[in-house]
């Protein structure tokens, strides 16, 4: 496949390949084109002997803002959302499931789908000034797979599902959200090394001990969790709300959007 939003960079002197989310004009959201092209990218790695970790990154200013909302019509019934969503969980599993460890190093945005996908890889970096959430709930959204009770305390995936509130890389490293926060300018850095020592392991010991750890949390009912989050999500954007709210996002341009969206909550929000 000929990739036009994926760029896939093997490194030359280590067994692991770079590969960066790039639609940085539209913040690396992720269209129909970026989940495929994602997949294939993914699917080579893993197929490739010579390639023992990924490091997962984003071109610009984010690692992704998530899913593309202005790339199609969203205003549609429970049954459409319930598909879409099973879309968005089977191509977020596959990173999941890869038998190869993902690094992601999470610059800028990492928010709502993005952050699923940040959370969906083995292990994260993040710059210091990153910035991670589920904002999506004030316009009466949510993530397609709820991986943040799989990954934090479950009092911090309440805060950050029930408020939308944005944090930073220091306070992601804090919760455990990601592994560390470094500085902005050392993330690719640290990324690599991390990426370069998990490459040099016994292929086999990294991919049986994933394996092992995916099915411990598939028997405590990871995939179940994710079964019912696709039901209650799809209600939630057929609901009144929701969809009072993707009509305004088809009617208005998404900087207004956004703005009316953020506008109840600018005087609580911290600076």
């Amino acid at each position: 496949m000929t990739h036009k939003t994926i760029l896939y960079q093997p490194d030359p002197d280590e067994a692991f390949v770079t590969i960066t989310l790039h639609r940085p004009d539209k913040l690396n959201a992720i269209d129909r084109t970026l989940a495929a092209e994602l997949d294939d990218a993914i699917a080579r790695a893993c197929a490739d002997p010579a390639i023992g970790a990924i490091v997962l990154t984003g071109a610009g200013r984010a690692f992704s803002v998530g899913y593309d909302l202005v790339s199609e019509d969203y205003a549609k019934d429970a049954e459409w959302w319930r598909e879409n969503i099973d879309e968005c969980c089977r191509h977020l599993f596959a990173i999941w499931n890869a038998p190869l460890p993902i690094v992601a190093a999470v610059n800028g945005f990492a928010l709502a789908g993005g952050l699923e996908l940040m959370l969906c890889c083995d292990l994260a970096i993040a710059a210091e000034d990153a910035r991670l959430g589920e904002p999506e709930v004030r316009h009466a959204s949510g993530p397609p797979t709820l991986m943040l009770p799989w990954i934090v305390p479950i009092r911090h995936a309440r805060h950050l599902m029930y408020t939308g509130d944005m944090i930073d890389g220091r306070e992601a490293a804090r919760i455990h959200l990601v592994n560390k926060a470094v500085p902005a300018e050392r993330l690719m850095l640290e990324a690599r090394r991390l990426a370069a020592k998990l490459a040099r392991m016994p292929k086999p010991a990294i991919k049986y001990a994933k394996a092992s750890l995916n099915q411990a949390q598939l028997l405590a009912g990871l995939q179940a969790s994710w079964q019912y989050n696709r039901e209650t999500m799809a209600q939630l954007h057929a609901s009144g709300s929701g969809r009072a709210w993707l009509q305004r996002l088809l009617e208005m341009p998404l900087r207004e959007f956004l703005e009316l969206r953020e506008a109840p909550f600018r005087e609580l929000d911290e600076p």
